[in-house]
């Protein structure tokens, strides 16, 4: 899908890989751009840069992981531009805890890094499913591909969020939706730097895999990859690599992988950040 004359809802979308994605998808060409985030001055800044530079885009305040509240931004994208064509659910979280976090953690993690996907899906396929046309890009993570040491809840619930892109795609393809999952590994956001900051096993892990990129380079990868309607948005190339390697010998993957851990010790329950924009 081309983004020119599109109209696209983005949560998550104050900082970092949403901010960076409504505005190139703005830049692109779409005909109006829905800009959410938890925090709703970062929201509004994002899209007072889209119309200064000659685009269209409104913001609102919005609880990724509130079904009536995605409802909601789907409803203002028909309101304000006549449509919604494309969905994106980026809003995450992490607390860089292990398999013993507490139920608040894993709740929490679920209620953002699954249910987002799960409402945002609800919340769009009526209008696409009656256009036959809409394209669905969910922001996962390489740790559901491939897991990350150092955060329990983070790797399960990106993994879950992986899955659920590939059942959307597999069930609406041919009712004319598209779907991907954008499966990045390190970016240089708040949200990671902190966490190398702090000397996090998590984060550590993440920068040990591959160089960070900067919001922008991971923007282009999701406008390149929905023109070649790609399930996996794939902006390090080699995670690419890795996800095969583990598919074909899961066995030497596990062993592999451990091996390069070889000081981990198992996370203590310190909160990494709020990823894009949920309080």
């Amino acid at each position: 899908m081309e983004l020119t004359g599109r109209v696209a809802v983005l949560t998550g979308a104050g900082h970092g890989i949403g901010a960076a994605m409504a505005r190139r998808f703005a830049a692109a060409g779409a005909r109006g751009v829905v800009v959410s985030d938890l925090d709703g001055t970062a929201a509004a800044g994002v899209a007072e840069e889209i119309n200064a530079a000659g685009g269209r885009a409104v913001s609102r305040p919005a609880d990724a992981a509130d079904k009536a509240e995605l409802r909601g931004l789907a409803a203002l994208a028909v309101s304000e531009f006549g449509g919604l064509d494309v969905f994106c659910s980026n809003a995450g979280i992490a607390f860089g805890t292990g398999v013993h976090a507490d139920d608040e953690h894993w709740r929490r993690s679920f209620d953002l890094n699954v249910l987002q996907h799960v409402y945002a899906a609800q919340a769009a396929l009526p209008a696409m499913l009656s256009a036959r046309s809409g394209y669905l890009v969910i922001t996962a993570s390489s740790a559901g591909l491939l897991s990350l040491p150092g955060d329990a809840p983070y790797s399960v619930t990106k993994h879950a969020a992986v899955a659920l892109a590939e059942w959307l795609a597999v069930t609406y393809r041919s009712r004319g939706i598209r779907v991907s999952a954008l499966c990045p590994l390190g970016v240089r956001t708040p949200f990671l730097v902190d966490g190398v900051r702090a000397n996090h096993p998590a984060a550590n892990a993440v920068v040990s895999m591959g160089p960070l990129l900067e919001p922008e380079e991971v923007a282009e990868s999701v406008l390149t990859a929905m023109a070649h309607e790609k399930l996996l948005i794939l902006p390090h190339p080699s995670a690419g690599v890795d996800y095969a390697h583990k598919a074909a010998c899961p066995d030497e993957w596990l062993r592999e992988t451990v091996a390069t851990l070889p000081t981990m010790q198992a996370p203590q329950p310190v909160r990494l950040g709020q990823p894009n924009g949920r309080g």
